[in-house]
């Protein structure tokens, strides 16, 4: 690319989109050219304005076809939907348009986990048209997934891992705390979970890309979701928790790989959760366990894998995953 840097374009300006556009402003070997985004109250408005930061001649788009054009041969940086359904057709379009894509589709991490065929396709496509598209995050991405795959250079063969990470809602966003069912009841918060209304998405893809990365296979896969009820009035936060009502929920993924478990992850978040952190720990010769205390702040390491991983997905082609980056940025 030319001295101003490769073109990114951002598609999504919800929170995470913005920190998104903000992390790319503020990168020299990006420009970015262009801002898309579907709400018609944003069409028009100066990206820099929505940003509070100055984003010189940008102006957001509603219609995705000229930002794309825009930035041919460099990367769209997608944040708009968790599911691979829903963000098909605009990888797909920036694809045919001679575009990379990071995104923060969960699925999108490890795609072959739920949409083997349609992985597939889109793999094809992307050899075709000579760029890459990767998802990637701070969970799925990097927390539970691709740093157990760099622990895992100092070890032995793994013959097991677990990770956890435990959230503290409690000062997150309002639509985390929709996610997580704060403030329903059990009965109420069963219901949503059948309708996929509340859980993670992405922590099967992340015991996916933790067994792919440690060479221990994936036969079968398998989650768990359960509530977590209050105990007493939370503290304080966007939504009120009353005690009774459910604050969170605990969430499990496993892996099986000749017939035995080789992959454990669990995920709680919930407001005022015990003790935030992250942990991974590795069954092997010599065993390791990496605590992170406080646990990777999920919005603003989101933001910064996806623009860190922007230069580097240019040197790939295929359908890939974080696996496939370099370690460092």
């Amino acid at each position: 690319m030319d001295a101003r840097g490769i073109p990114v374009v951002v598609m999504g300006l919800g929170e995470i989109g913005r920190a998104i556009a903000r992390a790319a402003l503020a990168r020299p070997d990006l420009e970015l050219v262009a801002a898309v985004d579907s709400d018609p109250s944003l069409a028009g408005r100066p990206l820099g304005e929505l940003l509070g930061v100055p984003a010189p001649s940008v102006k957001i788009a509603a219609d995705p076809k000229a930002a794309l054009a825009a930035a041919k041969g460099g990367v769209l940086l997608l944040a708009t939907a968790s599911t691979l359904d829903a963000v098909r057709p605009d990888v797909e379009r920036a694809v045919r348009a001679g575009l990379s894509v990071v995104s923060t589709c969960e699925e999108l991490a490890y795609p072959w986990l739920r949409h083997e065929e349609d992985a597939d396709a889109l793999d094809r496509l992307c050899e075709q048209r000579n760029v890459a598209v990767l998802g990637t995050g701070a969970n799925p991405g990097f927390v539970l997934d691709r740093l157990a795959a760099v622990l895992g250079h100092a070890t032995g063969p793994v013959r097991h891992v677990r990770g956890l990470r435990v959230v503290d809602a409690s000062r997150r966003r309002a639509a985390l705390l929709r996610k997580i069912g704060a403030g329903l009841t059990e009965d109420a918060f069963h219901e949503a979970a059948e309708r996929g209304e509340v859980g993670h998405v992405g922590l099967a893809e992340s015991a996916a890309l933790a067994a792919t990365g440690l060479g221990l296979g994936v036969d079968e896969v398998d989650e768990e979701l359960a509530p977590l009820v209050a105990e007493e009035d939370a503290r304080g936060g966007p939504v009120p928790v009353l005690r009774g009502q459910v604050a969170g929920f605990t969430q499990v993924a496993r892996v099986f790989a000749d017939e035995r478990e080789v992959v454990r992850l669990e995920l709680t978040i919930a407001v005022d959760a015990d003790d935030p952190r992250d942990e991974v720990e590795l069954d092997a010769d010599p065993p390791l366990r990496l605590v992170v205390p406080g646990g990777v702040p999920g919005d603003a390491a989101t933001a910064a894998a996806v623009v860190n991983a922007a230069a580097a997905v240019t040197e790939l082609r295929g359908l890939v995953t974080v696996l496939d980056l370099p370690a460092g940025r």
